[in-house]
């Protein structure tokens, strides 16, 4: 096999300062766009809001809530005939990610 470099990401302030050499906004400004854009996430996704954010073409941001689950002793998937103790979990909820059809565009 060929050893090949695998490209590092762009952190936080090489994301910042790209974007704000491509649109001529200040560092400053994008940073305070991507503020505002967490915060409407944040209230898109809240307890009033509809649990569904989208960015236009990239992708959509679903909440899932997951139920709580009851504890007890079931079948052991790994071991055929012997019973497994399983624990109880709370309620949770989660972000499901959604990836739309310009990114794959974009990606492929």
């Amino acid at each position: 096999m060929a050893d090949k470099k695998a490209a590092k990401p762009m952190n936080k302030s090489a994301t910042y300062q790209a974007l704000a050499e491509a649109t001529g906004l200040t560092r400053k400004q994008v940073a305070g766009f991507f503020e505002a854009l967490e915060g409407l996430i944040a209230k898109e996704l809240g307890k009033k809001g509809p649990g569904v954010f989208v960015l236009p073409g990239l992708l959509r941001l679903k909440k899932v809530i997951k139920p709580a689950t009851k504890g007890g002793m079931k079948p052991n998937p790994f071991k055929p005939g012997e019973m497994m103790e399983v624990k109880p979990k709370p309620a949770s909820t989660r972000v499901k990610p959604v990836v739309m059809k310009g990114l794959k565009n974009l990606v492929n």
